[in-house]
């Protein structure tokens, strides 16, 4: 039986602001090195919400998994330079409070930076079901906004 998997990247980068609070990365929708065979990350999404603008709505950053299962989930963040002293991030599940479920942080890290570009990983492996939506949520504390410059986001599920 094939793994579901869904892989989303983006290059574009976005102004995460510096008011302490986390923020859910955004993913383009379809092409480009995305992929999405199992239809998670899609513009129509499970509820019936459309998607008009992925740049603005933070619905373009959730994956809605396929099937109930063991989540495998990889991501890369890329912030730039700055005058950090804490770089954040988590996996979330319902970030948005759209069902029935809690919201639910999970896999967080508070980081400091290193020299250089702030470059990270991050793996973790949890339950997943089609009614809970995951995402990847960030943060900074620098004293102005700040851009992720690259991020990526992966989801292969276990039946």
């Amino acid at each position: 039986m094939p793994i579901p998997v869904c892989s989303l990247i983006t290059n574009e980068h976005q102004r995460i602001s510096a008011d302490g609070a986390y923020h859910v990365v955004r993913f383009p929708f379809g092409g480009g090195e995305s992929y999405d065979a199992e239809g998670m990350h899609q513009v129509r999404q499970p509820d019936g919400y459309e998607v008009t603008n992925w740049r603005t709505d933070d619905r373009s950053g959730l994956i809605w998994p396929s099937v109930d299962g063991w989540g495998v989930i990889t991501a890369m963040i890329q912030w730039e330079d700055g005058s950090y002293t804490e770089l954040r991030d988590q996996i979330v599940r319902d970030p948005l409070g759209l069902t029935d479920n809690p919201v639910d942080t999970t896999a967080t890290d508070h980081r400091r930076p290193t020299p250089g570009m702030q470059c990270f990983t991050k793996h973790y492996e949890i339950f997943v079901h089609p009614d809970v939506p995951l995402a990847i949520r960030v943060a900074h504390n620098d004293s102005r906004s700040r851009h992720l410059v690259h991020a990526q986001f992966k989801l292969a599920i276990h039946t």
